[in-house]
């Protein structure tokens, strides 16, 4: 017998405490987590398998609860967060705390809840006849570009039985989201040669080369603003570029050595931000032959952070319909700016949909948090998933 949505929600609550737990910030270790998500498991009789980065340091994690056949569906996540520093919390980050209705905590939202969600469901899934197989896909490093999902999505493509449908699980108020931007990210490094200020004709200042740079960039966001489609469902409707950091110079009195930014481009897919980025990079290349005339141990240099493929709309989309029926969701088309690995699931030939508890408008925030009612209701779509795969006695 299936567990009750009531069960299973309050099982899923428990188990986010536990995920809360684990400080995932990208920058660091998800090996503790994926440790604890293994033995968790274990216990289950569920094997498991990692998909580690070049280093072991980090690590996807796949699982597969029931026959080995085709017609899967796939529960995708990622297991990192964004970092704390220097937001206001009222309570402790790495602690679920309950508070009027709602649960606090660094990835509550953004995406531990869901992966809470799926785990929840992994015993009433073990314990079930099913007629096609759950895979679980948990990732690392989403956060910063996608970066492990890839790997993963390639074993799954080429190891296990073919999959039906993917959903992955980022917040979206449990409605399904047919769509997403992709992203393309940038650092910029311009290295000039450093003198008094009063002594231009001495020295090159990286940072008033690199502001010209980033003049275009401004120029270009303005034209793709002015752009934009204007029947497009995406909000903003068009194409966004934003300088997100920069950090260049020593002393008001000293030319610039070095000026490092960094920008990220975000598109439909219908555009293509190498594309868009074409008369940047020459201008890049232009600009490194320059200062190199004057100064031969500087110049600019441009390395790719990022490049995570947009997720377009599918025609009569097979993962829609099934998230629309576990749902009941009824709404209009949706697509959302963020980006997500979805569009590599789909660029693996994968029909792919977004449907997670929790909004966007709680992610990367100071007392981050996922509503209880969200979790009741990924709860019954959890429900709903075991029932339509578990076979009649």
């Amino acid at each position: 017998m299936v567990s009750s949505s009531e069960v299973l929600s309050d099982r899923a609550v428990d188990l986010l405490a536990k995920l809360v737990a684990f400080d995932t910030t990208s920058r660091r270790s998800n090996l503790a987590l994926i440790e604890w998500v293994e033995g968790y498991l274990a216990h289950l009789d569920i094997p498991s398998r990692r998909v580690p980065n070049a280093d072991g340091t980090k690590s996807n994690l796949m699982a597969t609860i029931g026959p080995a056949v085709e017609g899967g569906i796939v529960l995708s996540g990622h297991t990192d967060v964004v970092p704390v520093d220097g937001q206001p919390w009222s309570s402790d980050p790495w602690v679920l705390t309950e508070r009027d209705g709602r649960l606090y905590g660094r990835g509550t939202c953004d995406m531990k809840g869901f992966l809470a969600l799926a785990l929840a469901a992994a015993p009433d899934l073990a314990q079930a006849t099913l007629s096609r197989p759950v895979h679980l896909a948990f990732s690392y490093d989403e956060e910063v570009g996608c970066l492990g999902a890839p790997d993963m999505i390639e074993v799954i493509a080429t190891d296990l039985p073919r999959p039906a449908l993917v959903v992955v699980g980022e917040p979206t108020d449990m409605v399904a989201v047919r769509g997403h931007k992709g992203i393309a990210s940038f650092i910029v490094t311009v290295t000039g040669r450093e003198a008094h200020s009063s002594l231009t004709h001495l020295g090159v200042s990286a940072n008033m080369a690199a502001i010209r740079l980033m003049a275009m960039l401004v120029e270009l966001s303005e034209r793709l603003e002015r752009e934009a489609d204007p029947a497009s469902l995406f909000i903003p409707k068009g194409a966004t570029l934003t300088v997100g950091q920069i950090n260049g110079g020593t002393a008001v009195n000293i030319l610039a050595r070095e000026c490092v930014f960094v920008f990220d481009l975000r598109t439909p897919a219908n555009l293509d931000p190498m594309a868009l980025l074409a008369d940047f990079f020459a201008a890049a290349e232009r600009m490194d032959a320059e200062i190199k005339a004057r100064a031969p141990e500087g110049g600019v240099k441009i390395e790719r952070r990022s490049l995570t493929p947009a997720f377009a709309p599918e025609d009569n989309g097979v993962a829609e319909a099934f998230a629309r029926k576990l749902t009941g969701d009824n709404g209009p088309p949706r697509v959302v700016p963020y980006a997500a690995e979805a569009g590599q699931f789909q660029g693996a030939g994968f029909s792919t949909v977004i449907c997670g508890p929790g909004s966007i408008d709680q992610a990367h925030q100071p007392d981050e948090y996922v509503e209880i009612s969200q979790m009741q209701r990924g709860a019954a779509f959890m429900r709903r998933l075991i029932e339509d795969l578990t076979v009649s006695p």
